[in-house]
């Protein structure tokens, strides 16, 4: 039985206690989830699966998937940029060079065009 004597701060000194799980000896080095985000973000990830719905061995269904978590420089490393490269995701990303209402009139030009040579009669 241990026994327990107060100390002048008010507190307890000289009890036991039951040892966690989640105690380390010495020597040992925690990781935090930070420390453990660091690592992964450096050297990345893979998760990679298929999904494949057959019927009668007839294949009817298969989905693949690919998941990459790593670091913006990481991935640049791999030569991966595919963000830099969208409009709806970068702004220095390249534009389309004719605006949606630029090619709506241009497709509006070439349907009057094509009513207008239906409407001659032929030769």
């Amino acid at each position: 039985m241990t026994h327990s004597t107060p100390s002048a701060a008010g507190g307890l000194t000289g009890a036991s206690r039951l040892p966690s799980p989640y105690d380390h000896g010495p020597g040992a080095q925690t990781a935090n989830l930070a420390d453990i985000l660091e690592r992964v973000l450096d050297k990345g990830v893979v998760i990679a699966g298929d999904i494949r719905i057959n019927l009668l061995d007839i294949e009817l269904l298969t989905i693949k998937l690919r998941l990459l978590v790593a670091s913006v420089d990481k991935a640049k490393e791999m030569g991966i940029d595919w963000w830099e490269h969208d409009p709806s995701l970068s702004s220095r990303a390249a534009r389309p060079e004719r605006s949606l209402a630029d090619e709506n009139e241009r497709l509006r030009a070439e349907i009057a065009a094509l009513k207008a040579a239906d409407r001659r009669p032929e030769p």
